[in-house]
């Protein structure tokens, strides 16, 4: 039947159809589809991690490196994503897709005080976690070359962003580059036309600009789509765009980029109306699955205009407000590559039986803040890191992670080791 034929997609980005070991790194086709006789489908991912860091995290360790070169180490439990996917087959080419995301375990009071003796008075503390909708959209499927979806998206700059779910990374954790300088997932509100054609696959995005009161020193654009209103204001645009070629078998090359204008997205929009604030980024990346082995390598560099004067914009230099007065670089750049090898595949069982354990290296270089040469400078922001480690996968969707990583600064900085480990899962349930 025709309906029988429709896919059901859910624009969460780096899953596959059969959701087997391979979607891994393949899923590079930036679209989930799950097809089966009923309608509604159902399904998540998440991420369970434990780590050890072997250096002191005192916000002063930058300030006074010498102080805390000897700082005690720490461990700490978290639930980085739990994500829970939702989605419904309308019939005659209309779908639509939600993603809720529940980041290091929600939010809510984590305790509560009460004392009743002459009145009550109560004293909560909340949760640092956060839950958000990530993706609400509805698609008209036109062909296989054409289709168009409007809500909220997830904008696939980036390898990261196209393939955040955790078996898309060897690291317990999301690869720290790109995570650093852009918003990750990067989602907002816009509209997408994309498709496949022969062996590529292609997708152009228009959006709501990001907000330049949000940008920081340590994240650069990270904290860009937030919005600290019932609404995103949208007085800037923005377009993105990504383009992903299937080489062959196991292997993807992809490029993507974004502009858009960021000063003056508020609601004040007081700041000087020459001021542009244009946010460009340009992304290449690529995955080869083949002979046992996996490699995903990025190459993610971004530019600010105007980036010197993000500091004093209005609003963000006075004690009461809720912006970061520090300074915003007027470039980015993150470069990351990692590579590993499933040890089972030299054995016949456990190659039959679907299990994998790959041991894998990755290499990553970032900084998010290339100054302006009038603002000051501050070189810990460019940092090497190297992670060593495995990935166990008892089945195909489930994976146990562990890895050993060292975050290395220039002098007179002291590098940051840690150990974590990890159990993640993705799959559907109906």
């Amino acid at each position: 039947m025709k309906n029988e034929k429709l896919k059901l997609v859910l624009g969460v980005l780096g899953l596959s159809m059969s959701m087997t070991i391979s979607a891994q790194v393949n899923a590079a086709d930036s679209v989930m589809n799950h097809v089966k006789g009923n309608r509604l489908s159902v399904g998540g991912y998440g991420e369970v991690a434990y780590s050890r860091n072997f250096y002191s995290d005192n916000v002063y360790r930058y300030a006074n490196p010498a102080k805390y070169k000897n700082g005690k180490s720490h461990g700490r439990f978290d639930l980085p994503h739990v994500v829970v996917y939702l989605g419904y087959d309308f019939g005659k080419g209309w779908s639509m897709g939600t993603e809720i995301e529940f980041e290091h375990g929600g939010t809510g009071s984590a305790y509560e005080r009460e004392y009743e003796e002459g009145g009550e008075w109560e004293v909560e503390t909340e949760k640092g976690g956060e839950v958000e909708l990530e993706q609400f959209w509805l698609q008209k499927s036109f062909s296989r070359a054409f289709n168009l979806r409007a809500g909220h998206i997830v904008v696939p700059v980036g390898l990261n962003n196209s393939h955040h779910e955790p078996l898309n990374f060897f690291t317990v954790y999301r690869p720290e580059g790109e995570n650093t300088i852009l918003p990750s997932t990067w989602h907002q509100t816009g509209v997408s036309l994309w498709g496949h054609f022969r062996n590529f696959k292609y997708e152009v995005q228009f959006l709501e600009g990001l907000d330049a009161m949000q940008f920081d020193r340590d994240g650069w654009i990270k904290k860009g789509p937030h919005s600290a209103f019932e609404f995103s204001p949208a007085s800037k645009y923005a377009v993105a765009a990504r383009l992903d070629w299937y080489a062959m078998p196991g292997m993807r090359l992809g490029v993507s980029g974004y502009y858009g204008h960021s000063i003056n997205n508020t609601l004040m929009n007081d700041a000087n109306e020459k001021l542009k604030g244009a946010v460009t980024i340009g992304s290449v990346d690529f995955t080869l699955n083949k002979y046992n082995w996996i490699v995903r390598a990025q190459a993610t560099y971004g530019h600010l205009a105007d980036a010197y004067f993000v500091k004093t914009l209005s609003g963000r230099s006075t004690k009461t407000s809720p912006y970061s007065s520090s300074e915003v670089g007027k470039n980015a750049v993150a470069l990351g590559v990692e590579a590993g090898y499933d040890l089972f595949s030299r054995f016949d069982k456990l190659r039959a039986n679907e299990k994998k354990l790959y041991v894998f290296g990755r290499y990553d270089y970032y900084n998010p803040y290339i100054r302006d040469h009038r603002q000051a400078p501050y070189p810990y922001e460019e940092r090497n890191k190297l992670t060593f480690g495995f990935n166990y996968y008892p089945l195909p969707q489930i994976v146990i992670k562990a890895d050993y990583g060292v975050r290395m600064f220039k002098s007179p900085y002291n590098n940051e080791p840690s150990l974590n480990f990890g159990v993640a899962y993705e799959g559907f349930f109906l």
